[in-house]
């Protein structure tokens, strides 16, 4: 008896193969999506439409609200729907939405585009920060202190180079490089204060503790 079951034992161990199952190459490391930003050639290219109303030409009583009637032009409204803030017409981040394709939709018919948020793009506005010279070859940064500062950092100044804080964006550069930026034709933060509502007060940049107010 054991003869028998150890020959179907041999029988079946050599006529069972395992099965394999054919499985698609994939890597975390490659995108499976493309990461090509640029449209896709579109031979037949659908014509934009301006989302604003015409009736919006129309004057309409803004009970109470405002002491003038609401009233726009809608080729007005409509550039001022395509831009992205008032100090800047595109994006700045490419996971950013263009404006002219999130506010689009009956809800921005006959919205009056002047009176929606439009709050200025701080990328564009940490650039009008002058440059903080120094004669120290290593500066430190808070962005002020208090709730609206950030973590204290240590930035760089020996590279003749405008060196930038990493979480504000202030501007820092070695006074014995100043010769040499101001011979550049162009830099991307002014070298002194030109008098812009946009700049920050000097001594809004380091405090003395962690939890201290501006």
């Amino acid at each position: 008896m054991m003869n028998c079951v150890r020959s179907r034992v041999a029988a079946f161990s050599t006529a069972w193969t395992p099965r394999v199952v054919a499985r698609a190459s994939y890597s975390t490391t490659v995108p499976r999506l493309s990461e090509n930003t640029l449209p896709a050639n579109d031979p037949t290219p659908s014509k934009p439409v301006p989302n604003v109303s015409a009736t919006n030409a129309t004057p309409v009583d803004s009970m109470g609200a405002w002491d003038k009637p609401l009233q726009e032009t809608p080729e007005i409204a409509e550039r001022t729907r395509k831009l992205q803030a008032p100090n800047r017409a595109t994006t700045w981040a490419a996971s950013q939405q263009p404006r002219e394709k999130a506010m689009v939709g009956p809800r921005f018919e006959q919205t009056i585009m002047e009176m929606q948020p439009q709050p200025y793009a701080a990328i564009e506005l940490i650039h009008k920060q002058p440059v903080r010279w120094t004669k120290k070859r290593v500066v430190e940064c808070d962005g002020g202190g208090g709730p609206l500062g950030h973590p204290r950092i240590f930035i760089n100044t020996d590279k003749p180079e405008i060196a930038t804080c990493n979480y504000c964006g202030l501007p820092f550069a070695h006074e014995q490089h100043r010769a040499y930026l101001k011979s550049l034709p162009a830099t991307s933060y002014p070298l002194e204060p030109t008098g812009d509502a946009a700049e920050v007060n000097e001594n809004q940049r380091v405090t003395d503790s962690a939890f201290e107010q501006r």
